[in-house]
């Protein structure tokens, strides 16, 4: 039995690993002299090569205008954007400084300024108005060296 087992473990085995690998290979040098060929030149073929060359330049030409052109749009899309940004804080900006010039200009606000330096309303004809009617040119006017102050009433 032991014998038997043997045998079979021996067919099995001789199951997995072939005893023939294939054809074996042989190479014989063979030295080639083409030294005496001589290539002639198809004006036919030569033609065909220069029409797709022309025709793949124009497509080359066409690929890349669209890629530049298509680059060129994205980079005007983000400078517009920039400037959409920038017009926009300039307004708020404007808005701002509008809001703050109303704040300055308040009557209010001058009176008590004014107040706080010691100025004083005007009195009786310290305020000469700029608007009234201007004397006849040909008439000599009197130059003064008094101080006059001049207020504009809104």
């Amino acid at each position: 039995m032991a014998a038997a087992a043997t045998t079979i473990q021996g067919t099995i085995r001789n199951r997995r690993q072939p005893c023939w690998n294939g054809t074996p290979e042989i190479y014989f040098a063979k030295p080639i002299d083409n030294s005496r060929l001589v290539k002639v030149e198809d004006p036919k073929r030569g033609r065909e090569m220069k029409q797709f060359g022309v025709a793949l330049a124009c497509l080359f030409l066409l690929v890349m205008t669209y890629t530049w052109q298509h680059f060129k749009a994205i980079e005007y899309g983000y400078r517009v954007e920039s400037l959409k940004s920038q017009r926009d804080g300039l307004s708020e900006m404007n808005r701002a400084l509008r809001l703050e010039e109303a704040s300055l200009r308040s009557p209010d606000r001058i009176d008590k300024l004014a107040r706080e330096f010691g100025m004083q309303p005007p009195q009786a004809g310290q305020v000469i108005r700029m608007d009234s009617a201007l004397p006849d040119a040909s008439t000599p006017v009197m130059a003064s060296v008094a101080p006059v102050s001049v207020i504009s009433v809104p």
